[in-house]
């Protein structure tokens, strides 16, 4: 959809409109623009000044001004290309209908083409791999064919006692030649034991020869020389391999210069032979017409890795003239130059190389061969699942057409649809919730139309309440500011006091309370509750009871008397399911102690200022009596009777921590709470602290402990530490004394 944001922008001044509008000021009033047309200048003018000069010589530092004019007129082209490329498509796939149209191209179309490629890349691997093995094997069963000559040959020689060695290599030559006309043979002098007998011992009987020292041959031996010994890595059972050979060995990576051979390596039934036979067979234009017959493959051409050091392996140093190949003419319809890798050896040192096969394949002629094999009834098989496999490959293609043209008609219908409600959307934009869009189908499409109406119709009920939701957060906010300001705004200053405490509502406003109440005569009372509940609800009885403590510390000295009153009162005007915890303490400076009381509320935690002489502070879980404050139980009689009230005497350096059950039961992301016995233990070891770092510090380990778990309830907490022992004669700063500071 074409981007509306853009309307948004600051307009260009009307001068520079102008200016910048169609091709003309896009060349002269825009820096690409401009870099083009000074290249084509300077271009051209170096052109004429070429034309005049005699020669077309011109001096260096004018080339180099025309190759800095032709790479900014190129990198100026190449900006005007991409903002073209770019306005194009912005251009072209603005309307819906060609978004589909392309994501049905890319979606259908082309996975089917990719599927069709990647079924003919598996035919041709299949192919490829299966004639690469076909090429091996037949080579394979070449070397094997000149082994069993040249074992053949070593057997005649032997049976023959080593006498007329010519002839009979003349016969084996003759009758191999038939069928290799190149085959070459070779019987060579050797000293070496193969059933125990040392070397250099008596030969036994049939192991001599006639050669006395001398390599006897048959054949033409055009390729390269014959061997005058057998390399010692050649075992006794014999040797059958490739071997590569080249008219220049240097050259070995020049594919029109490596041939192979086929060598077999026999030795005569001996414990001490005197001579072994090689037979060389020639892969030439014979054996790869053979192989091309027989499995629809052709030998192109050999080359050899080139060797990286003295003991890789090398070809085999060529004879001049008589072994080249002729070039490979291939028809059309076969696959030319695919190389397979193979291995050759080295005659000398038996050690192997790398050499790459080119081949050309003719798959129809592959595929008949391999039918062939089968009989009559097996190819005719085989020719009706290849029908079949073409007519499914006919549907397949039948079936994307259709699909490519229902995906048209769908696109068609799609963005008619689409089109209607763009401009239904641009009309509620302007502000016409008037506008009704016409509902033509029944389908789901039809369905948004109708819902598209409804939503239009009910716009503005959406904008009234929206402004609601504003109004009823800021008064929230209000709310908030108001009950902060409820809670002392300082920390009390007291000599021989050091009294800090936070409140952190869960919601904008919460239920927890506590107060400082100066009582005079050096005594201030400490005051912490927690309404059951959270947010409006809460906050109100918690005005109220501020309203009711504040009233009732001016009648009542005792921290018992303080809460039975409360209970009494304020029990009346508690709905049923809501109670109030309190702790009420009341510090006398002048006396030293501290009275408290609890009504249900959590324990407070006592951190004596001395120990014995030795050991660590340890924490102390205050837990006297007391019911919640607000049941409605037996005129609060029950209250009464439960509720305790505790003196502990005031020493230099206590700690004394009230809090709500928002700090002890936080929890984790695993549902794990922090426990009053984890923030004994964190009080005590950190109550040498001062009080504002004490407090920071137990609000990061309850930080850290939570992770990013959200906050469930209000957490409120009071940290009352005695500086020094308290003495007459400090009253209490009544301004100062309202209270501890709130984050």
């Amino acid at each position: 959809m074409r981007p509306t944001s853009r309307r948004a922008l600051p307009p260009l001044p009307p001068g520079a409109v102008e200016r910048r509008a169609g091709i003309r000021g896009a060349l002269l009033h825009t820096f690409p623009g401009r870099a083009i047309v000074i290249g084509l200048a300077v271009k051209i003018g170096v052109l004429l000044l070429r034309t005049a000069t005699p020669g077309g010589m011109v001096p260096s530092f004018v080339s180099v001004i025309e190759t800095v004019a032709g790479l900014a007129a190129a990198v100026g082209l190449t900006y005007f290309a991409a903002r073209l490329i770019v306005l194009a498509k912005r251009r072209l796939l603005w309307r819906v209908r060609r978004k589909l149209i392309l994501s049905y191209v890319f979606i259908g179309f082309v996975p089917a083409l990719l599927l069709v490629a990647f079924s003919l890349l598996c035919g041709f691997l299949l192919f490829y791999n299966f004639s690469s093995y076909l090429v091996q094997s037949r080579l394979r069963a070449l070397g094997e064919q000149a082994r069993f000559f040249a074992q053949s040959t070593a057997l005649e020689i032997q049976r023959g006692g080593g006498r007329d060695v010519a002839s009979i290599l003349a016969r084996r030559q003759a009758n191999g030649g038939a069928q290799f006309q190149d085959m070459s043979i070779a019987v060579v002098p050797v000293d070496r034991a193969c059933g125990g007998t040392p070397a250099g011992g008596p030969p036994p009987a049939g192991g001599a020869t006639a050669l006395s020292g001398r390599t006897l041959t048959s054949g033409p031996w055009k390729h390269v020389d014959p061997p005058g010994t057998i390399p010692g890595w050649i075992d006794c059972p014999g040797f059958s391999g490739i071997l590569a050979y080249s008219h220049d060995p240097d050259a070995a990576a020049d594919d029109a210069d490596t041939h192979l051979v086929v060598r077999g390596v026999a030795f005569p039934d001996s414990p001490h032979p005197g001579y072994g036979v090689v037979v060389d067979l020639l892969v030439d234009d014979t054996v790869r017409e053979q192989l091309r017959r027989e499995t629809g493959v052709e030998l192109k051409s050999v080359r050899a890795a080139p060797p990286r050091d003295a003991n890789a392996a090398q070809p085999l140093v060529a004879r001049d003239g008589g072994d080249e190949h002729r070039r490979v003419v291939l028809t059309p319809g076969i696959l030319n130059a695919l190389p397979s890798l193979m291995e050759y050896r080295d005659w000398k040192t038996g050690a192997t190389g790398p050499m790459t096969v080119t081949t050309a394949l003719s798959v129809a002629e592959l595929y008949d061969n391999i039918s062939a094999a089968q009989g009559s009834v097996g190819r005719t098989f085989g020719q009706g699942l290849l029908l079949v496999l073409f007519v499914i490959g006919a549907l397949f293609l039948i079936i994307e057409v259709m699909a490519l043209l229902a995906g048209f008609a769908l696109a068609k219908s799609l963005t008619g649809s689409v089109h209607q409600l763009f401009t239904g959307t641009e009309r509620v934009r302007q502000g016409d919730f008037t506008h009704k869009i016409e509902v033509n189908t029944e389908d789901q499409l039809g369905e948004l139309a109708g819902s598209f109406n409804s939503m239009t119709a009910s716009i503005e009920d959406l904008l009234r309440q929206a402004a609601e939701k504003r109004r009823l957060e800021e008064e929230l906010r209000i709310a908030h500011e108001i009950q902060m300001s409820l809670l002392p705004q300082g920390p009390l200053l007291m000599p021989g006091l050091s009294v800090t405490a936070l409140c952190v509502p869960a919601r904008e406003v919460g239920g927890d309370y506590y107060d400082f109440l100066p009582l005079g005569d050096e005594r201030v009372g400490v005051l912490i509750a927690d309404v059951s509940g959270k947010g409006t609800s809460a906050a109100l009885y918690m005005a109220e009871l501020k309203g009711l403590v504040l009233s009732l510390s001016e009648i009542h000295s005792s921290p018992r008397d303080l809460l039975i009153a409360a209970n009494r009162i304020i029990s009346h005007h508690l709905d049923a399911r809501s109670f109030i915890t309190m702790t009420y303490a009341v510090l006398d400076l002048r006396a030293r102690t501290m009275t408290y009381a609890r009504a249900g509320h959590t324990p407070l935690i006592y951190v004596p200022g001395v120990c014995a002489e030795g050991s660590a502070r340890e924490a102390q879980i205050l837990v006297p009596d007391g019911m919640v404050v607000g049941l409605k139980l037996d005129n609060g009689e029950m209250f009464t009777r439960h509720l305790v009230e505790e003196t502990i005497e005031l020493r230099p350096s206590d700690l004394y921590l009230l809090f709500t059950d928002g700090i002890s039961e936080a929890m984790n992301s695993r549902d794990d709470l922090f426990g009053e016995n984890r923030l004994g233990q964190l009080v005590a070891a950190h109550a040498h602290l001062p009080s504002e770092e004490l407090r920071e510090r137990v609000l990061r380990e309850i930080s850290a402990f939570v992770g990013d778990a959200p906050q469930h309830d209000d957490m409120t907490m009071i940290l009352v530490k005695v500086d020094e022992a308290a003495s007459g004669g400090h009253p209490v700063d009544a301004e100062l004394a309202e209270g501890a500071q709130v984050r």
